[in-house]
């Protein structure tokens, strides 16, 4: 540290002295200055650089922040608007592995009354998954979508498994609704039976499934208030299937997601709520995210 040349008193003492008195005087020392220009010496040091935990936290906190950076995530809105116009196409049957089945359908919808349209389910699982998209690119994570009603149907279910598998998704979840009987109610995940056939074989894929499946059903029971349906999967929200074009085909972890049953009033009422299928979105995200965590 420098000392002031013109301080008689400082220049007799010895140098060891003069420093202990610079240390006790900085003013004196011209160490003040110094450090308001950014000098290199103990005073500027410990006043102007910046601590490197502080950039950790920082980095720390953009990683919690957005936990799925680096992820990406396929979300597949079932049926299309335009497959009611489309019906001989659809009904061509494509490849599933075990065997052959209809490339899609129109999907179901709530019951019409004299006061409201029925609402389709290709209509609720296209505005849940643009809500779900959202949620997931906020927190980081890529999105594709296998559709978005850009062409006139489709695609079919082998097509879509195809998406999926083609991004070589971390999670592919299907967006659906029920369309079972009036009493029925609640939601459930299908997950993927074992199958091994033709162009199918899903073992690789039936354990990460089913966790997926596990995690979302959690978080979506959570978030929504719904509990698991009431007439299937014994109360587990999880339903193991091997007739699904699109669980068979796939190489990646997949799921389907029924969110409720569109012909129970009650159900119904949830499902024709923007509120409650902005609760839906949240929770499927919620679980992909704690799927996808560890």
């Amino acid at each position: 540290m420098p000392y002031d040349h013109r301080n008689p008193v400082t220049r007799s003492l010895p140098a060891a002295l003069a420093a202990l008195l610079c240390s006790a005087a900085l003013a004196g020392c011209g160490a003040a200055p110094e450090a308001a220009r950014g000098t290199q010496g103990p005073g500027a040091a410990a006043t102007t650089v910046t601590p490197a935990p502080a950039r950790s936290q920082a980095a720390a906190a953009t990683t919690a922040a957005r936990p799925l950076a680096g992820r990406t995530v396929v979300i597949d809105p079932g049926h299309n608007p335009g497959n009611f116009r489309h019906g001989r196409e659809i009904a061509e049957k494509v490849d599933i592995g075990t065997n052959r089945k209809e490339c899609d359908t129109t999907g179901t919808s709530t019951n019409a009354t004299g006061t409201q349209a029925a609402y389709t389910e290709a209509a609720f699982t296209l505005d849940v998954s643009h809500r779900l998209r959202k949620l997931l690119e906020e927190r980081g994570a890529k999105v594709v979508l296998t559709h978005d009603a850009d062409r006139p149907y489709g695609p079919c279910v082998d097509e879509r498994a195809r998406i999926g598998n083609a991004a070589e998704a971390d999670a592919v979840v299907s967006v659906h609704a029920d369309g079972s009987a009036k009493g029925n109610r609640g939601f459930h995940v299908i997950v993927p039976a074992k199958v091994k056939g033709g162009s199918a074989d899903t073992a690789p894929i039936v354990a990460p499934s089913r966790t997926l499946g596990e995690r979302i059903a959690a978080a979506f029971r959570r978030t929504t208030g719904t509990s698991p349906a009431n007439y299937l999967g014994d109360g587990t929200g999880l339903d193991v299937r091997s007739d699904l074009g699109g669980l068979n085909l796939s190489t990646v972890p997949k799921v389907f997601v029924e969110c409720g049953n569109m012909r129970d009033p009650k159900d119904a009422a949830l499902l024709t709520s923007g509120v409650w299928r902005q609760k839906a979105a949240q929770g499927i995200a919620d679980g992909i995210v704690t799927y996808l965590e560890g």
